[in-house]
């Protein structure tokens, strides 16, 4: 049970902090539909921050160290990856659909061609060594020794888990108290349902969307850094498994709320996880592989979270509230 509920952990936190990237946008009144793009963006420069550092002679023993420098600086590429859409959408006008898409075909472009320029092949991992090695948590940190437990609750903690999980954990709570608990995102929350009210008091919209956009794309950025890391070995090939489609169904599913949210990444998270390790998933630690014993078609498995997300839509979509002023260009000019 705890290792289906940290390998759960693992699939749903990208999910979840990517999923709270679009509501940023949204509730701003920017769709942002180039989540994907940014987190595939996110993931290569992740990536290239690693062997930036690597090749500069840091060793295993700063590898925390590392994650977490390469983590926010990722973060702050994703912000300068997301002005793209924010200049289309705001200064431009532009149809936001469209530019979001442009952005998701964009992307794993430059990052494949880059890739290339860099090492001459279709995959750019890690200078030397993986991810577990270098950025898990060592459990010896904490007197943690080889072969002993401190029981189930304690291994859930600090056993093969990575420290990302925790720092997007606070950085998701602390966005969420940011823009429901502050005047700041009480404003950029207003952008997004009348901006011309909004406008009337004094508040700058295209600020305040640029502030959306902006931190959409750091969560986004994070995100991808995140799933390169914990679940694709510190590795970059032009592709996040569709994670950024995927946090959009979440975003929706969970009302554009981050609770919701939550709760919908750990639901998708879950079936992420059931399909990728359903042949070694011992649930009831009793040493029976039953998932695997059902003689299902591997690609069953693995077609499960999409089927889920297509059937969740279908019910929840209808009851969504959509921010009303969302995706609509806003003229000052225009009352």
């Amino acid at each position: 049970m705890v290792f289906l509920i940290q390998q759960t952990m693992l699939y749903a936190v990208p999910l979840m902090i990517v999923a709270l990237a679009g509501v940023c946008a949204e509730r701003s009144g920017v769709i942002n539909l180039a989540l994907e793009g940014i987190m595939i963006f996110g993931a290569f420069m992740g990536v290239v921050f690693v062997r930036m550092f690597q090749n500069a002679g840091w060793t295993q023993d700063q590898g925390q160290l590392i994650m977490i420098i390469s983590l926010f600086l990722t973060g702050i590429c994703g912000i300068a990856f997301s002005m793209l859409l924010a200049f289309s959408a705001i200064n431009l006008r532009a149809d936001q659909t469209i530019g979001g898409t442009a952005l998701n075909m964009l992307a794993p472009a430059i990052v494949m061609f880059f890739i290339y320029m860099i090492i001459q092949q279709n995959t750019m991992g890690m200078a030397s060594g993986g991810a577990a090695g270098w950025f898990m948590i060592k459990p010896q940190t904490f007197g943690y020794e080889k072969g002993h437990s401190w029981g189930p609750i304690i291994d859930l903690f600090i056993n093969k888990v990575y420290l990302t999980t925790y720092i997007c954990i606070i950085i998701f709570v602390l966005v969420s108290i940011f823009l429901y608990k502050t005047k700041t995102g009480l404003r950029l929350r207003s952008c997004g349902e009348n901006p011309q009210a909004a406008d009337s008091l004094g508040i700058n919209v295209h600020k305040m969307r640029y502030l959306g956009v902006g931190l959409s794309g750091f969560l986004a950025g994070v995100g991808g850094f995140t799933f390169s890391m914990t679940t694709a070995n510190m590795t970059s090939n032009g592709d996040v498994a569709g994670y950024g489609f995927l946090a959009l169904a979440v975003m929706i599913f969970g009302n554009w709320t981050p609770l919701n949210i939550a709760f919908g990444s750990m639901l998708f998270g879950l079936f992420k996880c059931i399909a990728a390790t359903y042949a070694t998933l011992d649930i009831n630690g009793d040493g029976v592989y039953m998932l695997n014993e059902l003689g299902i078609s591997p690609y069953v498995y693995r077609m499960f979270p999409y089927f889920i997300t297509l059937v969740v839509l279908a019910f929840t979509s209808k009851s969504s509230r959509v921010p009303k002023a969302e995706g609509i260009p806003y003229d000052k000019g225009q009352r």
